[in-house]
């Protein structure tokens, strides 16, 4: 069973679906630990109502970015995971955390990265006039949103869509595509390479990802 540690900051919807996903028993995986830098971030109790233990750690309590990582390097740590997952975490992480967890660290972004790094992803696809718009799970590297691409969920843009309908449309997505991608990793179907190549049964992914597309 790989172990798998969740880092959240807000709702935990991701984290949700990912322990919906590993409650039917075909993944070889469980969460171990649900660790949030806001205490109050209501995924901690989507946690404790699955029996997971859980963790608070305010960034609030550190004096700059690097004290803060460090510890809660040393706290994931302690819970020997093998894979760390980004679930909704609002933290710039330092190229030590990064370095630290290099190719067993996954982020989820709501846009079909690289367009729209950063915030405000609908709205801006929006405003650019896409016709396609989605989410990107892919694996953490000191470049914000710029790590090897896994997998893109693909949706259209709706002439009736606003940023708050296709957020709600696109977290549909997320909480497709970020269970299989966590079940490739835990079935040891997925890899990344030391050139940053990312490997799906051997076989090198497009720069793109695997495109899964949304009906």
């Amino acid at each position: 069973m790989k172990r798998l540690v969740v880092l959240i900051s807000g709702s935990g919807s991701n984290l949700q679906a990912i322990l919906d996903y590993l409650a039917q028993g075909t993944c070889p995986a469980q969460v171990t630990a649900v660790i949030s830098n806001k205490s109050d971030a209501y995924g901690l109790e989507r946690a404790r109502n699955a029996g997971i233990p859980t963790f608070s750690l305010s960034h609030k309590d550190f004096s700059s970015r690097e004290a803060f990582d460090a510890e809660l390097m040393t706290l994931i740590d302690s819970q020997h995971p093998d894979l760390v997952i980004l679930a909704g975490f609002m933290r710039i992480l330092t190229p030590e955390f990064t370095r630290h967890y290099s190719g067993r660290l996954f982020n989820i972004h709501p846009s079909l990265l690289p367009k729209y790094k950063g915030l405000n992803t609908h709205q801006r696809a929006i405003e650019a006039g896409d016709k396609l718009h989605g989410a990107t799970v892919h694996f953490v590297t000191e470049e914000l949103d710029g790590g090897p691409l896994i997998v893109q969920g693909q949706l259209d843009i709706n002439p009736e869509d606003n940023p708050d309908s296709l957020a709600q449309r696109v977290h549909i997505l997320e909480h497709q595509i970020y269970p299989m991608a966590i079940d490739w990793y835990c079935c040891d179907r997925l890899t990344l390479s030391p050139d940053g190549t990312v490997l799906l049964d051997n076989a090198s992914l497009p720069s793109t990802g695997h495109i899964h597309r949304s009906s």
